[in-house]
C-alpha cells in the first residue's frame, strides 16, 4: 500500500482500498505479480529518461495500475470494472498496452533487450493474411495473366471485400466469364481469402520469459537493426500463457513533448502532463467549434462534424465523443437518441434505479464494454466473471456464434428482476449490436485525456495570433516540420503541421 499512500497523500479512500485489496488478492491467486512488476519497471525506465508514456486499454480498469503510475485514470472515480482487465473465470494473462513517444520508443525497446537478455526477449510475429486484392494479384501472376489484366481485375475489388469479381464486372471489362483460365483464377483467389500469406513483426508485442526463449523456438533477426522476432503470433502467446508486454508508439505523445518543450523555450512556461489543468473552459470552447486540426482522435472529418452537435463541455464528454463516432453505435441506432436526449428533446427513462446507475452518464445508451458488463451484473444477476465472458462472446459472435447461450440468461435474468420481456430483448440487441465495435471505457478515458491535453496545449500555443496573417520563413527550420508558418509565436500551427507530416505513430 506504500505506492497507494504516495498516490493519495491525504489518505487512501475506503473504496480505493477495497479495490486494491480485491485486485491484489486476485493477482496473487493467479500469480500475475511478475507481470505487473515488469511493466512497472519499463514505465519507470522511460520516465527516468524523460520519455512520455501512458498505459491504456482495459488496464486502466485497474487500481493497482493506477497507483503504480502505469495508467493515469483513477478507476474509483470513473466506475470502472477490474474484471474487464483480469478475470478468474477467463483465466487469460493480463494485457497492458503502454504508449511511448514514437521517436524515442526504440530506447525503451533496446533497454528491454539489454535488461532481460536477447535470449529471453523477442518481438512476437503477426500473421498477414490474404485479402481479396492481394489474393487475386498473386493467383493471377501464378496463372500467367498479363499484368494489365490483373490490374483491371483487382481494380473492381475493395481491399476488405468478401466477394470476388462478378460476371457483370467481367462483362464491363469486355472479358469472357466462361474463359477457363480466368474462371480458375477467380475461384482460386476466392479460396485464398483469409489464408496466411507471410509473417510480419508485431508493432510492439514483447515476449519475455524466465528461461531461455531460444530453447523453445528459434529467435531470428528482424528486418530492423538490433531487433529480433519469433515465429509465434499473439494468439499463440496467449494460448501458451507466455508473458507479453506491448511497447507501443504514439505520435501524439511525441507531439505533446515537443509542444511542452516549445512552451518552455518560447514562453517560459514549464509544464508536464500532470500539471496541465484538467478542465479549462477555453479549451472546450475551441473543441465545440470543431477547431481541432492536429488534435489526437478528434481531427477526422466525422469527429469534427459531430463536435458542434455533441458540444463537449467536460472531460467525460470527450470520452463519449470518441466512442459514439463508431460503426457499432451508428449501426445500433444509438447516436441520434443520445444527441436528442443530450439536447433535451427526448426524455431519458430508466425502468429501474439499477439501470440508471449503469447508464446514467450516457443517458440510457450503452456505449462501452464495461456498461454491457454492468447491465449483466446489476440487471440480470451475472457474476463479474460471467459478465466478462458475455463481453468476449459478443465481440466474437460473428465468428463463434457463442453469444446465444448468454442471451437466454440475460433476458430471463432481467425479466425475473421486473423488466419487461420486450425491453430485455431490446437491451440485448443493443449490446449485441455494438459488441464487436465497442471499446473499453477505460481506453476511451485514457485517449480522452490525451485529446484534452493536446487541445489545451494547442490553445496555449495559439494565444498570440498574427495580425496580418502573412506567411514567414521559419527561423528554426531544423526543429520545425515545415519551412513556413505564420509567426514564431503561433506554436499551434507548428504542432498541427507536425502531426500531418507523419507524427501519428
Amino acid at each position: 500500500m506504500a505506492r497507494g499512500r504516495q498516490t493519495y497523500p491525504e489518505g487512501i479512500p475506503e473504496d480505493v482500498r477495497a479495490s486494491l485489496n480485491h485486485e491484489l488478492r486476485l493477482i496473487d491467486r493467479l500469480d500475475y505479480a511478475p507481470y505487473f512488476l515488469t511493466v512497472n519497471s519499463i514505465v519507470r525506465f522511460a520516465r527516468s529518461r524523460g520519455i512520455l508514456c501512458q498505459g491504456r486499454g482495459s488496464a486502466a480498469n485497474s487500481a493497482v495500475c493506477y497507483v503504480l503510475g502505469i495508467t493515469s485514470i483513477d478507476p474509483a472515480r470513473n466506475d470502472l470494472l477490474f474484471e474487464r482487465f483480469v478475470s478468474e473465470e477467463r483465466r487469460e494473462p493480463p494485457d497492458i498496452d503502454v504508449d511511448f513517444e514514437h521517436e524515442r520508443r526504440e530506447e525503451v525497446i533496446q533497454w528491454v533487450y539489454d535488461t532481460y537478455g536477447r535470449d529471453r526477449a523477442a518481438l512476437c510475429a503477426t500473421v498477414i493474411r490474404y485479402r481479396s486484392k492481394g489474393a487475386l494479384r498473386d493467383v493471377g501472376k501464378a496463372m500467367g495473366l498479363p499484368e494489365d489484366l490483373i490490374r483491371a481485375l483487382s481494380s473492381q475489388l475493395w481491399a476488405w471485400s468478401g466477394e470476388g469479381v462478378s460476371d457483370a464486372q467481367l462483362a464491363e471489362l469486355n472479358l469472357n466469364p466462361s474463359d477457363r483460365r480466368l474462371r480458375l483464377t477467380l475461384q482460386l483467389a476466392a479460396q485464398l481469402r483469409g489464408a496466411p500469406r507471410h509473417l510480419s513483426q508485431h508493432p510492439g508485442g514483447f515476449v519475455l520469459t524466465h528461461e531461455r526463449l531460444d530453447d523453445l523456438i528459434p529467435i531470428e533477426p528482424a528486418a530492423m537493426a538490433d531487433r529480433q522476432t519469433i515465429e509465434w503470433d499473439k494468439d499463440d502467446i496467449d494460448a501458451l500463457r507466455f508473458m507479453k508486454v506491448d511497447v507501443l508508439a504514439l505520435g501524439m505523445l511525441t507531439c505533446m513533448r515537443k509542444g511542452l518543450d516549445l512552451l518552455s523555450q518560447n514562453k517560459g512556461i514549464d509544464l508536464d502532463l500532470a500539471g496541465i489543468p484538467a478542465e479549462e473552459p477555453r479549451t472546450y470552447a475551441m473543441i465545440r467549434k470543431a477547431d481541432t486540426l492536429g488534435t489526437f482522435q478528434i481531427e477526422s472529418r466525422a469527429q469534427m462534424s459531430m463536435l458542434p452537435h455533441l458540444k463537449p463541455r467536460i472531460y467525460y464528454d470527450l470520452v463519449v465523443q470518441v466512442a459514439i463516432v463508431r460503426p457499432g453505435p451508428i449501426q445500433g441506432d444509438m447516436v441520434h437518441p443520445y444527441l436528442r436526449r443530450r439536447a433535451g428533446l427526448e426524455p431519458v427513462v430508466y425502468p429501474t434505479p439499477e439501470l440508471e446507475k449503469v447508464l446514467g452518464k450516457t443517458l440510457g445508451v450503452p456505449l462501452f464494454q464495461e456498461q454491457a458488463m454492468r447491465v449483466a451484473i446489476e440487471c440480470a444477476g451475472f457474476t463479474p466473471g460471467e459478465a466478462d465472458m458475455l463481453r468476449k462472446s459478443m465481440a466474437t459472435f460473428k465468428f463463434t456464434g457463442g453469444v446465444s447461450k448468454f442471451r437466454d440468461k440475460l433476458v430471463s435474468g432481467m425479466v425475473a428482476r421486473g423488466y419487461e420481456q420486450d425491453f430485455a430483448e431490446r437491451t440485448f440487441r443493443q449490446l449485441e449490436g455494438f459488441g464487436s465495435y465497442g471499446f473499453p471505457r477505460a481506453d476511451r478515458l485514457c485517449l480522452g485525456l490525451a485529446q484534452m491535453l493536446a487541445s489545451r496545449r494547442l490553445l496555449r500555443g495559439a494565444s498570440k495570433r498574427p495580425a496580418d496573417g502573412v506567411l514567414r520563413p521559419c527561423p528554426d527550420r531544423p526543429r520545425c516540420p515545415r519551412a513556413w508558418r505564420r509567426d514564431p509565436s503561433d506554436l499551434r500551427q507548428r504542432l498541427a503541421l507536425g502531426l500531418h507530416s507523419g507524427a501519428h505513430g
